[in-house]
């Protein structure tokens, strides 16, 4: 048996010799001891003996509870853990309160205590212990105030919910109380899976060390909490884990997106800070935009060290206390690259996670979870974790709010499958290299500073239909190992004034939270030029293209506009935007490797097949591509390969889709 079950089991041992003389004591004076119905009814000589008064004579017990403790001492001495001690000390109980608790518990460790509960309170069905029953076993007369106030909401036993009153209506020394089942799992040594907590909890985050942990640890008190503003990429739950590790702590997470909806906030928040208290730990909760202002009170003032999390800044109402008030950093290099050490300890060898997903904002949380869904991956595969199953844990963890509103594409395409002059393919590569080291250069050099502006990259791609646009863009998010978001128009634009601003603000507020290529096709349709103010349309429409300026301004993504007519496009973009690329129109050597492309190796060919001729029509990627699919059916439908006449014949129908005159043969 253990030091610290011993320890627990003694101070019982004293509780049961207390029940011992009380029941000797009450059998003496029993009127009806051989009663079958005791307990069920109130005979006349029951109602005497009540009245009369009921004899209570505690035994005094001091020297044996001095030799437990003695033992005690010696046992933490020697090194070991006695959780009732730990718990006297993390909630501040008194002598009292652990005499009621321990006479509380009782009944949890051994039924005995039930049968004997019920006889001591002439009641077979009120089987644990009440007020009264404390009091008598305590030698303790009920109207002592300050045996009743250990009762109080306030006090340590109910205010940090280490027992429960089952019973609130009935009168006070009548009560039924028990102790939470998690705690008497704590005290026997285990643990106990809170049900208020249980789609809440987080894994505890990896500890990050920097310059910010030592404010948070200065600013954590009981009852006032630290509030870290975060953004994606950020060190925040990284810095308070090693704040609360400064303090011997541990961390207890929760994520407050998780709360059931009829949640009672003052017991959530009771039981969150007994479990963070049982497990020597900080609480950790966020993120507050989604939590309702009660739970944030309610944890602002839970008794033990807080830290919560958000995006926005912290607004007074939410609680009455004052936090201190933080702005997370967003991860270092240097500390990018030990986290991943810590989290990914066994990779492909020579694998280098940070610069693998240097092109993701992933925080301490989505950092670990990345390893985690990479960890599986790999082991589902047999093999080692590689870049490209890094990089698709990354992707995994965007979660599905901006596919809502944008269509979500896995590129499949790379820098092979572009056939563009050397000018915009040069543009573009500038591209992919701005998108990976922004955060270098823009908040790392300061290369950006004041005016509210993100660290975000912006391009607008120009140039007529088909002429490999969103091709591009896909191709850049395939270097930059994320997915393609392309903007619904149809899901944006709205009639009714003012709807057009909130359906974008949704889009960059997801988009900001993922790590993806923003696409608006089309852009003209909503980045349009604004126009003299002649009715109160003009006036709206110059609001819309206004604050579409500022929000691409403080945009920290990379967000790709495409346009047929930059000229539609208002001037005043062209300054925030980074890069303009304008795709021309194939000339003939690149016509020609667009059509071997488009056909591809797995298309049956003639052997007179002459694609030199087919090259010769002027015609973009896009109609390429179309006509040569015309051509694959012409073949198939025939069950036999791809002639220069399906060529010929695919082209002239692609002229007439365009309304072209159909050209001569060459």
């Amino acid at each position: 048996m253990s030091a610290q079950l011993r320890h627990l089991l003694g101070r019982l041992s004293l509780v049961e010799e207390r029940v011992r003389v009380l029941v000797e004591l009450r059998r003496r004076t029993d009127p009806a001891p051989d009663d079958a119905f005791r307990g069920l009814y109130l005979s006349p000589a029951v109602i005497d003996g009540i009245l009369e008064g009921r004899p209570t004579a505690p035994p005094d017990l001091a020297d044996r509870l001095a030799e437990l403790e003695a033992a005690a001492d010696a046992a933490e001495v020697d090194g070991s853990v006695l959780r009732l001690r730990r718990l006297v000390h993390a909630f501040e109980l008194s002598d009292l309160d652990t005499e009621i608790l321990l006479t509380v518990l009782a009944p949890d460790l051994d039924a005995r205590f039930e049968q004997l509960y019920g006889y001591l309170n002439d009641d077979v069905s009120q089987r644990r212990a009440t007020p009264r029953l404390i009091f008598d076993l305590l030698g303790l007369p009920p109207a002592d105030p300050t045996a009743r106030g250990r009762f109080d909401l306030s006090a340590p036993l109910i205010a940090g919910g280490l027992i429960e009153i089952e019973s609130p209506t009935r009168p006070f020394l009548g009560r039924s109380l028990r102790v939470p089942d998690p705690v008497t799992a704590y005290l026997v040594g285990g643990h106990a899976t809170e049900p208020l907590l249980l789609d809440t909890t987080l894994p505890a985050p990896p500890i990050v060390y920097g310059d910010l942990e030592e404010q948070i640890a200065r600013g954590l008190q009981p009852g006032r909490p630290v509030y870290l503003r975060e953004r994606p990429g950020s060190a925040g739950s990284g810095l308070a884990a090693a704040a609360f590790a400064k303090l011997g702590l541990g961390v207890l997470a929760l994520d407050l997106t998780k709360l059931a909806k009829d949640v009672d906030p003052t017991a959530f928040a009771r039981t969150a800070a007994r479990q963070a208290r049982l497990r020597s730990s900080g609480l950790l909760a966020g993120p507050v935009d989604s939590a309702p202002i009660d739970i944030l009170r309610a944890l602002a003032a839970a008794p033990v060290q807080v830290v919560l999390t958000g995006a926005t800044t912290w607004d007074p109402a939410w609680a009455a206390v004052v936090p201190a008030t933080l702005d997370a950093p967003a991860l270092t290099e240097s500390q990018r690259a030990a986290l991943w050490q810590t989290v990914l300890p066994t990779a492909t060898p020579g694998l280098d996670p940070a610069a693998e997903t240097a092109t993701f904002r992933l925080g301490v949380d989505q950092i670990a979870r990345t390893a985690a869904a990479a960890t599986t991956r790999a082991e589902v595969d047999g093999v080692l974790v590689s870049g490209a199953v890094l990089r698709a844990g990354a992707r995994s963890q965007n979660g599905a709010g901006l596919e809502r509103l944008a269509r979500r594409i896995e590129p499949a395409v790379t820098w092979h499958d572009l056939v563009l002059p050397g000018e915009p393919l040069d543009r573009l590569r500038e591209l992919a290299i701005r998108a990976r080291h922004r955060e270098q250069v823009i908040r790392g050099w300061g290369m950006r500073p004041g005016g509210g502006r993100g660290a975000g990259v912006s391009a607008l791609f120009t140039g007529e239909s088909g002429t490999g646009k969103t091709l591009s863009a896909e191709v850049i998010a395939a270097e930059l190992g994320v997915d393609l978001y392309v903007v619904d128009l149809a899901t944006v634009v709205d009639k009714y004034i003012g709807e057009t601003e909130k359906n974008l603000e949704r889009i960059f507020t997801e988009a900001t939270r993922v790590n993806g290529v923003l696409l608006f096709d089309e852009a003209d349709a909503i980045f349009g030029k604004r126009s003299e103010v002649s009715d109160a349309r003009d006036r709206y429409a110059n609001v819309e293209v206004a604050y579409l300026l500022q929000r691409m301004e403080s945009f920290d993504g990379l967000a790709i506009l495409t346009t047929n007519l930059r000229a539609n496009l208002d001037e005043a973009f062209s300054r925030r935007l980074d890069l303009i690329i304008h795709f021309p129109q194939p000339a003939e050597p690149e016509r020609l490797r667009l059509w071997d492309r488009c056909l591809g190796r797995a298309v049956p060919r003639d052997p007179t097949l002459d694609v030199t001729a087919a090259a010769r029509f002027e015609l973009s990627g896009g109609d390429i591509r179309s006509a040569a699919v015309t051509a694959a059916y012409s073949a198939a439908a025939e069950a036999r390969p791809v002639t220069s006449t399906d060529l010929l014949t695919a082209i002239d129908r692609e002229y007439t889709k365009l309304g072209r005159l159909p050209p001569a043969t060459p």
